[in-house]
């Protein structure tokens, strides 16, 4: 049956007595559900949902009852269409907290305000998982009562069929299928006594009187509360940083414990086999909807998954399960991924120059950066024997580090470049320019900006350009 809002005029009427003076459609996201926001003649207004799925709605409407009994922040809903297809709920406004956070996800750098809603919601989330699975009815979820190995192989699947078959990546079923087995067993080992969200992500989270309300929890089970933080805080587009992440994770860890103790390192280790598996699905979700459905939301989301899968591959060992790593390991190296990548990817182009032959250009179009000037250090080049070498010459660098000053003088100089780099990855900046300068652009300048390249290739995970102008020497350090 095709449902339309009459459907829902039908229903506000019977609920209010009145007919509403307004009915207008609200954006939707990836599901198929219809909202509409009804306003009657005493200017208050009520939410009405169009569900396609009755099983979905049943488990919405069940969900909801228990949840309000428990006082938990939800829409309350308020009346029910007989065939059970439409419901009315309060109406918690328009704010999403993905929009309460947008300048923080788009800049990569989030306000006071925007951390302390981040930090409310995960703080908030284990009432639901623990207080709200306490004596709670998982009679109704759909599609499946419990977070289990049919529900892991559905997803794995899911990613398998619907994205990496997509990509045209060639690949050996059956070893692929092991690597899923082991997974799954692992997931397995973690406790599932919980309420599953199954989608806690900031588009599923609204902001009400300054507070977090929670919305569209119709795909909850029983399963390992593991699963929610991780597609919270490895949310796509959500452009966290690991530093708040880790503040958050903090935040969740013990907010928890009023329900049950948790160790954080384990937790950790833990955490990271659940990232990794809800992004599979998230690339499963993405390739459905984005190549089958030519969804463009789903399509453009597509190179934040896998950029998050990249980082997770260099930060966590899944050697475990090596063919799936190996295969992970290819698919984010795919030129259609990597050439996205490159273009949102930072990179520091360092220079050692000549003053009396100018500063360099700073090609990158943003005007230059950092110049530094070396010619306060003392300077090799005033000693004959030292002239036939340049700053990469153990000579030359034995001579500089003897008394320590051009080392002082270089960790001044990490701890600005560093701060800048960093703040640079967080923002999504793609260029940082970096110059030191001496005299002749051959001792002093050179061992600087040898130097530097090498500490920020080591301690980040950038492409740093170098280049000795004057020596006319470049060299390439990429990324890792």
């Amino acid at each position: 049956m095709t449902l339309d809002k009459n459907h829902l005029i039908e229903l506000y009427r019977s609920y209010t007595g009145f007919s509403p003076v307004e009915i207008i459609e609200l954006p939707s996201s990836g599901s198929n559900r219809r909202y509409f926001r009804l306003r009657g003649n005493d200017g208050q207004t009520l939410i009405g949902v169009l569900g396609n799925n009755l099983q979905e709605n049943e488990a919405f409407l069940d969900f909801d009852s228990q949840f309000v009994e428990r006082g938990l922040p939800v829409p309350a809903v308020v009346a029910v269409s007989s065939d059970r297809m439409a419901y009315l709920q309060t109406d918690l406004g328009d704010t999403l907290l993905c929009q309460a956070i947008e300048k923080g996800r788009l800049t990569h750098i989030f306000s006071p305000e925007e951390r302390e809603l981040l930090a409310k919601t995960i703080r908030l989330l284990p009432k639901f998982q623990f207080a709200g699975a306490d004596g709670f009815d998982f009679s109704k979820s759909f599609p499946t009562t419990d977070f289990d190995r049919r529900s892991i192989m559905w997803d794995l699947n899911y990613f398998k069929y619907c994205f990496l078959k997509a990509t045209g990546l060639e690949f050996e079923e059956n070893l692929l299928e092991d690597d899923f087995g082991r997974l799954a067993d692992d997931l397995l080992q973690t406790d599932c006594d919980t309420f599953m969200y199954r989608d806690f992500q900031s588009r599923n989270v609204m902001i009400h009187d300054s507070e977090p309300w929670f919305i569209d929890f119709q795909g909850g089970r029983r399963g390992p509360y593991f699963y929610d933080v991780a597609s919270f805080l490895w949310q796509a587009k959500a452009n966290f940083s690991p530093k708040l992440r880790t503040e958050l994770i903090a935040e969740y860890i013990d907010a928890a414990k009023e329900y049950r103790e948790i160790d954080p390192a384990q937790f950790m280790q833990t955490l990271s086999l659940f990232v990794l598996f809800r992004t599979l699905q998230v690339l499963g979700a993405y390739g459905f909807r984005g190549y089958f459905e030519k969804k463009p939301h789903f399509m453009q989301s597509v190179p934040f998954a896998v950029a998050n899968l990249r980082n997770l591959l260099a930060d966590y060992d899944f050697s475990k399960y090596p063919y799936l790593s190996d295969m992970l390991t290819k698919l984010v190296d795919l030129k259609q991924f990597s050439s996205d990548l490159d273009k949102r990817t930072l990179t520091v182009r360092v220079f050692s120059f000549a003053y009396k032959k100018g500063i360099p250009n700073d090609a990158s179009g943003n005007g230059g950066g950092y110049v530094f000037d070396c010619r306060g250090v003392n300077n090799p080049g005033k000693y004959e024997r030292y002239k036939p070498f340049t700053g990469l010459d153990k000579q030359v660098i034995d001579f500089l580090e003897e008394d320590g000053e051009i080392i002082s003088f270089l960790d001044h100089c990490y701890a600005l470049v560093d701060a800048s780099t960093q703040r640079y990855i967080d923002r999504g900046f793609t260029n940082l320019f970096v110059a030191f300068g001496c005299t002749g652009g051959r001792h002093r300048s050179v061992y600087c900006a040898q130097h530097m390249a090498e500490h920020l290739s080591r301690k980040f995970n950038v492409k740093v350009e170098l280049i000795h102008r004057e020596q006319n020497i470049e060299q390439l350090f990429p990324r890792r």
